[in-house]
């Protein structure tokens, strides 16, 4: 037989459990042997030049890195696409800090600010402004 108190204590867990989960599912989570959670597919040069309506001109076509040449009403700019999350911070790195970047998901866009400033909606990313470790996009309230 059960109880009202098992029933409410049941139902207090199952809030706490659905209210404190990130709504991510499991990967936000980090796996045991430490390889890199499931994510979805980054996008292509190609597929980051249409969101903001240009025709990409190819730089650098290397199968770990992809680098395109861009101009929009907005300005002139880099696109840069790469195999990995660890080469793409090893790029930016590397990478003059004097120069902002808009950065996602294994890509990063170069150009001046006030570009940027216009590519970061539709292509949203963050903006690093000087240490590209650290993106200097506020944090939603």
């Amino acid at each position: 037989m059960t109880t009202f108190p098992r029933l409410a204590a049941f139902a207090l867990l199952a809030g706490l459990v659905a209210g404190c989960s990130s709504g991510g599912g499991w990967n936000d989570y980090v796996a045991a042997d430490g390889a890199e959670p499931a994510t979805p597919k980054p996008m292509t040069v190609e597929q980051i030049s249409e969101k903001v309506g240009c025709k990409p001109k190819m730089q650098v076509e290397a199968e770990d890195v992809r680098t395109a040449f861009c101009k929009t009403d907005a300005g002139e700019f880099f696109v840069n696409t790469f195999k990995t999350e660890k080469l793409k911070d090893a790029w930016m790195n590397e990478a003059p800090e004097y120069n902002p970047h808009l950065v996602g998901p294994k890509w990063t866009v170069l150009g001046p600010l006030k570009v940027l400033e216009v590519l970061k909606g539709p292509l949203n990313g963050d903006l690093h402004l000087t240490d590209h470790r650290v993106s200097q996009t506020p944090a939603p309230q």
